[in-house]
């Protein structure tokens, strides 16, 4: 039966359907640039919000400028500058013309009339109460000032400025230095102050996330005749620069170093204290640079300028790049340094490309590989599980620790510099480690411990230092706390914990910090090596501050002994010089009862040359002979023995380019003109 619908039988209608080709679907799967990956995390390098994102900005600026200037072993001069630009100011710089409210309501801002009258009602009930306790002669507290309402658009917007003397950089590599995530100079195994090796790329990614505003770099080398000048913003997703300007200026001046301008979101307010700490801590660590920061603002009283002198023309020397040591390379870095080698051979590859491998123990490490390693073979044409085999020996065999060489940490000397600088102590110690490993890194500890200063606190005040940088965050969970609070018997040292105001400095530094935790601001408790060396150092201070602290004991007994004795001189004298007249008066009317030397004072005290006064004067004589004896049997005794001895050397110096000669030792600088 017709039933009007189409002729096709149901099996011809599927076979029509199979072979009709299907559209294939769109491919999930996705990818992301550097730039986009640090932009969604940006709290991985340290911009968890405007307050934080200002200090971290600030931070990495100040850290590429003391990396430039101490790369030529100029003694760094740098100028940090926080200008707060106001909403006005801001919208004329990016071309937007302010705009009144149109729809109050619309604004998180807005008080409602139910919230504006409870507001009344709570101020009426509190002016009622203030009342009562004033009838009943009650102090009344003050009323707390209203909080003025923010709504979540009104910003806070900065423009940091970091000028310094350093290298400079070369013209035509400015726009990937800054535009281009994981590109930059210090990638290499070698000690470094950066992290992530983002340094102010993450405050341009940071300055075009809130701002919209490109960077600004002036940049001159040593000798050149022009200024770089560069503006530029990022492309987040294709991780490359944006490049607004770039030409060169004229340098007439000579000026060679970096100036670079960001205009980001921050929050000054919240974040001014950890701002101001960080540059006290890093002008306690580089006694040797100058610093001066300014917050410049509208309102005059905010304006905060501060000036951190150079201490002292001693810088550390440059930290050089070394090699890796067998026991901390992987499977991935062995076939990299397999591709970038220029060695031909194994044996070459083995005693080149690490450290602590010489000729004869690379022949004995190919022996043991197997019968199909061999000294002359090519090393471009190992396989994968050869490599395998070479990396699991690396992990067996016996190497030498590498050697600290390749290490620079601040110094005794400067460390003990910028402690007296910075915070004024009655006293203070240092003491520097000997190079140590943790997973074939080599790490140095060096500890200062200061007794007493100004703008400290009673109790422990712990100050941590990586690589020669500020660790201001997450405090609780570090090493250097933790054994700072639980591993050290400050009692024992005849310091006390709770009432003395302790300084404790702890510097590290390596060619890989073991930091923990995403932000990389603490070094774990879980590390054996680096507790151990940590606590040697403290404890290593505290035993050369007892002697001191001890030394100070003792004279002040001395003194209070001294003035309890002087304190009594009166009253002797008065008792002794009343017998002596007594005794005077009896031997002059009977009968002679003292002969020689008695009769003579007795004599002197009846015809008054003898009097209460000269017999005080005796007295106080006495005691300060006495006092001075005993100080000087001290010293004798305890004083020379405890006292440290250091070591001097001499600097080997070309007096053709120097004109002085330098007595080091590890706590002071002797510097001898010709």
């Amino acid at each position: 039966m017709d039933t009007g619908g189409s002729s096709e039988s149901p099996i011809e209608t599927k076979k029509s359907k199979s072979k009709t080709p299907r559209k294939p679907k769109d491919s999930l799967l996705k990818q992301k640039s550097p730039a986009e990956f640090f932009a969604e995390n940006k709290n991985i390098a340290g911009f968890d919000n405007p307050g934080k994102s200002l200090y971290t900005t600030v931070r990495e600026l100040v850290e590429n400028a003391l990396d430039s200037t101490e790369s030529i072993s100029e003694l760094p001069v740098l100028e940090i500058t926080i200008e707060e630009i106001g909403k006005s100011k801001f919208n004329s710089m990016i071309g937007l013309i302010d705009r009144e409210r149109v729809d109050e309501a619309l604004y998180d801002d807005f008080e409602t009339a139910k919230a504006r009258e409870k507001r009344l009602a709570k101020e009426a009930r509190n002016q009622e109460i203030q009342a009562k306790n004033a009838a009943l002669g009650k102090k009344a507290k003050e009323p707390a000032a209203p909080k003025a309402m923010r709504g979540r658009g009104e910003t806070s917007f900065y423009r940091v400025t970091c000028k310094d003397n350093g290298r400079g950089m070369p013209h035509d590599d400015i726009p990937n230095m800054f535009g281009r995530v994981l590109s930059g100079t210090k990638y290499g195994l070698k000690q470094t102050r950066g992290k992530f090796g983002l340094g102010a790329k993450m405050a341009l990614i940071w300055s075009k996330m809130s701002t919209g505003l490109p960077i600004e770099i002036s940049s001159s080398m040593k000798g050149q005749n022009y200024i770089s000048l560069c503006r530029l913003d990022i492309d987040i997703h294709r991780n490359i620069p944006h490049i607004h300007i770039h030409e060169k200026r004229d340098n007439k001046e000579r000026w060679h170093g970096a100036e670079i301008h960001v205009v980001i979101e921050g929050n000054w307010t919240t974040y001014r204290s950890k701002i101001l700490h960080y540059m006290r801590q890093m002008a306690v660590i580089t006694p040797y640079a100058q610093f001066l920061f300014k917050f410049v603002s509208d309102a005059s009283d905010k304006n905060v300028t501060i000036r951190f002198a150079r201490r002292t023309d001693i810088m550390p020397p440059v930290p050089p790049e070394t090699k890796y040591h067998p026991s901390a390379v992987d499977l991935l870095l062995i076939k990299r340094l397999i591709a970038e080698t220029s060695k031909q051979n194994l044996l070459q590859f083995l005693q080149h490309e690490f450290v602590n491998i010489g000729k004869s123990y690379a022949e004995r490490l190919i022996g043991e590989m197997g019968p199909e390693f061999g000294p002359k073979m090519p090393v471009k044409s190992l396989t994968s599980q050869q490599i395998v085999r070479i990396h699991q020996l690396f992990r067996q065999a016996k190497f030498d620790d590498p050697s600290g060489n390749c290490l620079s940490p601040a110094g005794e000397y400067n460390l003990r510099l910028g402690i007296i600088k910075e915070l004024h102590p009655d006293m203070v110690a240092t003491y520097s480690g000997s190079a140590q490993v943790f997973e074939g890194h080599p790490f140095i500890v060096e500890a200062g411990v200061s007794v007493g200063g100004k703008d400290v606190k009673q109790g422990l005040n712990i100050f941590r230092f990586a690589n020669r940088i500020p660790l201001l965050f997450e405090q609780g969970a570090d090493v250097v706390t933790r054994t700072a609070l639980k591993r050290i018997s400050w009692n024992n040292y005849k310091i006390n914990q709770t009432q003395d105001k302790i300084g404790v400095f702890v510097s590290i530094v390596s060619t890989k910090i073991p930091f923990k935790g995403t932000g990389k601001e603490y070094i774990g408790d879980d590390i054996s090596e680096i507790a151990s060396a940590v606590k040697t150092s403290i404890q290593q201070c505290c035993v050369q501050l007892k002697s001191k602290i001890m030394r100070k004991i003792q004279a002040r007994e001395q003194q209070e002994r001294k003035r309890n004795l002087n304190k009594y001189i009166p009253d002797a004298t008065g008792a002794i010089y009343n017998v002596l007249k007594e005794m005077a008066l009896t031997h002059a009317s009977k009968r002679k009862r003292y002969k020689d030397e008695d009769a003579e004072l007795l004599k002197k005290v009846s015809a008054r040359l003898i009097t209460k006064d000269t017999l005080a004067e005796k007295l106080a004589q006495h005691v300060e002979q006495v006092d001075y004896e005993m100080a000087l049997e001290y010293a004798t005794q305890s004083g020379v023995k405890e006292e440290p001895k250091e070591a001097i050397y001499i600097q080997s110096l070309e007096a053709d380019k120097n004109q002085f000669i330098d007595f080091r030792s590890p706590i002071f600088v002797f510097r001898l003109f010709q």
